[in-house]
């Protein structure tokens, strides 16, 4: 199993100034502590390395970071002010939203790389396997990590691409640590995974037959950190600066290839010698739009909303 390790930050010292040179918040009585919920992928990667480069300690927060399996664990959580925000793609986001609850983006997550065969995240089968592209996924078992979310519909969206017809695969939810051993087993004809797992897979000999999230539109943003509507509003300072120290740990991720590979040796289990292969996602500086509608058309097309909600409401 993955295993997060829940990081703090330093307390900051008294009076200290912030990065626009005010007095950061909490200053004479400590950081604000702010709990996150993640899950334990590549995609998180710059949360974890703003923690290591006191990007969030210079805007006078100190994280405590929760593991979860997925998104869709994740909303609840926010929404019920167990953590303050938390990280999900964003299928799970516009599911949410449809349904009336008060979410809100405050900052990018992870997008694909754009590249065939060449992404963090793919569809992977055994290397003996017959199945030799998407359209063969019909009538197969199929790992996700959550059902009715972005990996089922972006492999649906592969099926498509193929020639496929995506309404007779037989989805199974597993958590990402679990699908490698369920693919040896033979429980699976397939799994959706991404890094660290696919370069595991990988080195094991499985191989990749279709890149999702390449499939499913140009540019893909996957995935944003996110807060309730009443967290925003109660506390909009508290957001601001959440989401100035998360801008600087993506852009530090993205300046830092090798760094963030590295990082993930702190919160995963992941062979130390495999992080030289990993495939790093993109961490963008903002949430592709054109793609998130994309995202919210292949939630209507596959059911999992009736109705399509308001970007506009959903985005910072």
């Amino acid at each position: 199993m993955a295993a997060a390790s829940v990081l703090f930050l330093a307390a900051c010292g008294g009076g200290q100034a912030g990065p626009s040179g005010a007095p950061a918040a909490g200053a004479s009585s400590g950081p604000t502590s702010v709990k996150v919920s993640v899950i334990p992928i590549v995609d998180v990667a710059p949360i974890y390395l703003g923690v290591e480069q006191g990007f969030f300690e210079e805007e006078g927060l100190k994280l405590e970071l929760a593991p979860a399996q997925g998104g869709a664990a994740i909303v609840p959580a926010v929404v019920s002010g167990q953590v303050e925000f938390g990280f999900s793609n964003l299928t799970s986001l516009v599911i949410a939203r449809s349904k009336g609850l008060p979410l809100k983006v405050v900052a990018p997550g992870a997008g694909s790389t754009g590249e065939q065969g060449k992404d963090f995240g793919g569809v992977v089968v055994k290397a003996d396997s017959p199945l030799k592209s998407a359209a063969d996924l019909v009538g197969k078992r199929v790992a996700v990590n959550t059902l009715g979310n972005i990996n089922d519909t972006t492999v649906r969206a592969s099926i498509r691409a193929a020639g496929g017809d995506p309404k007779n695969v037989n989805f199974v939810e597993l958590a990402f640590p679990d699908m490698l051993a369920a693919l040896e087993a033979g429980n699976v004809d397939a799994v959706q995974i991404v890094e660290p797992f696919l370069a595991t897979a990988l080195k094991n000999g499985d191989r990749v037959i279709a890149s999702n999230y390449v499939d499913a539109a140009p540019g893909l943003t996957i995935a944003g950190y996110f807060t309730s509507e009443q967290t925003a509003t109660a506390k909009p300072d508290l957001v601001k600066r959440f989401t100035a120290a998360m801008q600087k740990s993506l852009k530090y991720a993205t300046d830092n290839p090798d760094a963030a590979r590295k990082v993930l040796l702190t919160y995963t289990k992941i062979d130390s010698a495999l992080t030289g292969s990993l495939t790093l996602p993109t961490f963008p500086a903002e949430i592709n739009t054109k793609s998130l509608e994309t995202l919210i058309q292949l939630a209507l097309q596959d059911g999992l909303i009736q109705t399509a909600p308001n970007v506009n409401e959903l985005l910072p």
